[in-house]
Parts: C-alpha cells; sequence; structure tokens
C-alpha cells in the first residue's frame, strides 16, 4: 500500500539520503544526532506512526503494541519512522497472520528484543564508544569524530552481534530438546544460585562513582566469566548481584565455590555470599521465576561471609549424584570398606554440613546446608 511522499529522500537510483529530510526533522535536535541516526538506522525519517501502520498493513492499536514492547516512548505524529520501522511491523504481523506466532507472543519477541539490546546498545554507547571518540589530535572535538568512527565499526558490530545470537540460540535450542518433555521445556528441574557482594550498599557511599563502577564491571565480568567456562548460564547481574542457572547439582556448586574463592584473593573486592537452590523453575523471556529461585535468594541472605549456602533438595540432589556423601562418618564407612576390599575409595568433589533450622519470610522453614570442598576431592574440577 502506498504512502504520501512527503519527506521522501531517496534518489534516482533508489538509494537514501543518511540524512533526515528537512521536513522531517525537529528544529531543536542535533544535526550531528540526526545524521548519526540516519547512519545507523540506513534510511531517513519518512513516516509518522499512523503511515507506517498503513504501509504495514496493520493496525494502529497492533502497532503501538509492538512499539512500546520494543521500548521506545510515544511520538505522537511525528514523522520520525523509517522503511526500516514498517518492514518490522510487517514481519511480525506477518508471523501472526501465517500462525507461526499468537499475538501475545508477538509482542514478548518485541519485548524480549527490545530489552536485551537497549541494555546492550546503552552499554555499547556508555562504556565503548564513548572511550573510541576521544579527539585523536589537539583541535578536534569529539563531533568531529564520532561520525567516521561509527560509519567504520557499524557493519562489524552487526555481523558480531549476528553471530552471538545464533550461537546463542543453538546452545539454548540445544537445552530445550535435551529437557526431555513438553512440561520440561518452560518448566524444568534445575540448580539457581544467587552471588551477592557483602555491604555494598556502605560502598556506595565510600567510594567516587567512577571507582565504584570500575568494581561492579570487574565483578560482573569475572563472575560471567566463571559461569559461563564452567557450564553455567548467567541470567543476569543487579549491580551487586549476580544470578545464574545450571542443570546440574555439581555445575552449580563449582561455580559457587570458585566464585567465593576468586574473588577472595581479590583484595580490591568485598567479601561474597552465594545461595542455591535446586527444583522446578520457570523460564519466561530469559529470566527465571518461581520458589527454587526465591528461596536461592533467601539463602544468599542469610549466607555467611564468604561461604555458600544450599537447600536440603540441592543438598540432596550432590548425595544422589555422588559429588558429596551423606556425611562425613558415612564417607569414613565407604573408605574404611573399599580398603578392607583392596579397591580405591570414593572420591567425593563437596562437603554438606546441615545447619540449623531456621524460617525464612514467605518459604516456611528450611534446612539450609554449608557448602564446602572437601580436602580429597581433588580441587577444581
Amino acid at each position: 500500500m502506498s504512502v504520501d511522499d512527503t519527506g521522501s529522500g531517496a534518489d534516482g537510483d533508489g538509494r537514501v539520503d543518511p540524512e533526515p529530510a528537512p521536513d522531517s526533522a525537529d528544529p531543536g535536535e542535533d544535526p550531528l544526532a540526526l545524521r548519526l541516526e540516519g547512519l545507523i538506522l540506513g534510511a531517513e525519517r519518512r513516516y509518522t506512526p499512523f503511515q507506517a501502520a498503513r504501509s504495514a498493513g496493520v493496525s494502529m492499536e497492533l502497532a503501538s503494541r509492538f512499539w512500546r514492547a520494543m521500548g521506545f516512548a510515544d511520538i505522537g505524529q511525528a514523522k520520525a519512522l523509517t522503511e526500516a520501522d514498517v518492514l518490522a511491523l510487517r514481519r511480525l504481523a506477518g508471523l501472526v497472520e501465517a500462525g507461526l506466532l499468537s499475538e501475545a507472543m508477538a509482542v514478548q519477541v518485541a519485548r524480549s528484543t527490545g530489552q536485551t539490546t537497549a541494555r546492550l546498545a546503552e552499554w555499547q554507547i556508555d562504556s565503548f564508544l564513548e572511550g573510541l571518540t576521544e579527539p585523536p589530535e589537539p583541535g578536534m572535538t569529539r563531533t568531529e569524530v564520532t561520525y567516521p568512527i561509527v560509519e567504520l565499526l557499524l557493519p562489524e558490530l552487526q555481523e558480531f552481534l549476528v553471530y552471538v545470537w545464533r550461537r546463542q540460540l543453538a546452545a539454548s535450542a540445544g537445552r530445550v530438546i535435551q529437557a526431555g518433555d513438553d512440561e520440561e521445556m518452560v518448566d524444568r528441574r534445575l540448580a539457581v544460585g544467587f552471588a551477592d557482594l557483602v555491604g555494598f550498599t556502605r560502598l556506595t557511599r565510600r567510594m567516587e562513582e567512577e571507582e565504584l563502577g570500575e568494581l561492579v564491571e570487574a565483578f560482573e565480568t569475572t563472575s560471567a566469566d566463571l559461569v559461563a567456562a564452567r557450564g553455567g548460564r548467567l541470567v543476569k547481574t543487579l549491580g551487586d548481584e549476580v544470578l545464574y542457572a545450571a542443570d546440574d547439582a555439581g555445575t552449580a556448586a563449582e561455580i559457587a565455590l570458585l566464585l567465593v574463592e576468586t574473588m577472595a584473593h581479590d583484595e580490591t573486592m568485598p567479601e561474597l555470599r552465594v545461595g542455591i537452590a535446586f527444583g522446578t523453575v520457570t523460564t519466561r523471556m530469559g529470566d527465571v521465576f518461581g520458589t527454587t529461585v526465591n528461596l536461592a535468594s533467601r539463602l544468599t541472605s542469610i549466607a555467611p561471609k564468604d561461604a555458600v549456602l544450599v537447600d536440603s533438595a540441592f543438598a540432596e540432589e550432590l548425595i544422589r549424584t555422588r559429588d558429596a556423601p551423606a556425611s562425613e562418618s558415612a564417607a569414613a564407612e565407604e573408605a574404611a570398606a573399599a580398603e578392607k576390599e583392596g579397591e580405591e575409595p570414593p572420591v567425593y568433589r563437596f562437603a554438606l554440613q546441615p545447619m540449623w533450622q531456621r524460617p525464612v519470610r514467605g518459604l516456611g522453614v528450611v534446612e539450609p546446608w554449608l557448602l564446602t570442598r572437601r580436602a580429597d576431592g581433588g580441587g577444581e574440577a
């Protein structure tokens, strides 16, 4: 369906000038910001929201839902949308029309993609682009440097983003296929761990903003690397806290102890405490929810400094998989029996010590267990 041709900036061979058409620009907007927008989007401002919805063949109501789900503010009837916006609307609506997605699921796709990429974009501008656009020569302004830098980086960053997304999609699809049945694809049994920096609120009052930012970045980077390297999945970071998940208790236990050990060797880091629970978890939009997650959070809040507390279900899972003995006396009996038979005694990686039962707000009485390494467990797995 055709739209009115006001604001069209395409030249004779169909290419589009990256600078916005004069009638689409707000007089108060920065010229460089407009040029950067044109460069990044690869198209000029051409449509009002109503025109974009009409051209995409969708209702204005659905177009607004998609737009808000992606995290963008209402823009009234400003001429601020491009051909790419029309195409995105058309694609989402086409998936719904073809029956591949319900309307609600299409909105979720828009929301999850918008939330994830918004954070990525903010990080790239705040940390990455800002450092690269320092004027290389005296007398040059950052404004003069930004446009050519973005022009050079844009295609490479785009290709890398698509590559990482495909890799992550393949890994996630593999986990779902291995889940075993349809119910486990949404409600799965996972180990969920929270790692929390102790006394972070007090630190925010004593440290300079830049110093505090560096500490948080170091904590998040170290945590993300350890979780990924050991086969876990970093669900999200919350400044002074990280949430991760693992398919098995042994992996989650190894990650937790490595986090504590690594942070303890860094004099710039506060103490760390970790809480882990094992059980059914509901996954939505890359996040995890449910009683198991709440329990892991509560265990973290009562864990001693530089220690790991786990729930009874997690302890039972470690015992079942032979990663930890049921008790030290049971381990001693097994070792004595093996020695008598001339066999190698079982080697356990972890030790579990029952703690006092205690009431936990919203979850009743729980029995936490202190998780440690066994001296004869061979160190890191």
